[in-house]
């Protein structure tokens, strides 16, 4: 499992979940409040991706070119925030328009 996430898993769930992960939820409330297209938010999140791998290898001594710890740092990334990004949307499409929408789960909403 090391050999595939370049570094420890402590240290990547430390690291990239909780740390990083809070930054892809950050970019995900952001780009959601804001109205903005989600492709964005790929974007940062891939260079999100390289700077958690930049700061696995300054800080712990994890592997810098790691490309399985690039792609499934970056895909838990991108997996928070589109959950973040779409929950928020979600809440800003009943807040703002209540007279046609209600909540239909966490991440949904449909006519009333």
């Amino acid at each position: 499992m090391e050999s595939l996430l370049g570094t420890r898993i402590g240290v990547f769930l430390g690291l990239n979940v909780v740390v990083f992960g809070f930054a892809a939820m950050m970019i995900g409330q952001a780009l959601a409040a804001t109205w903005r297209s989600p492709w964005q938010g790929v974007f940062y999140c891939l260079f999100l991706g390289a700077a958690n791998r930049f700061m696995d290898y300054a800080l712990f001594g994890g592997a810098l070119l790691s490309p399985g710890g690039y792609v499934v740092g970056t895909s838990a990334l991108l997996i928070i925030f589109g959950f973040t990004y779409r929950a928020t949307q979600a809440r800003k499409m009943v807040a703002q328009y209540p007279w046609l929408y209600e909540r239909s789960g966490l991440l949904f909403w449909r006519e009333k």
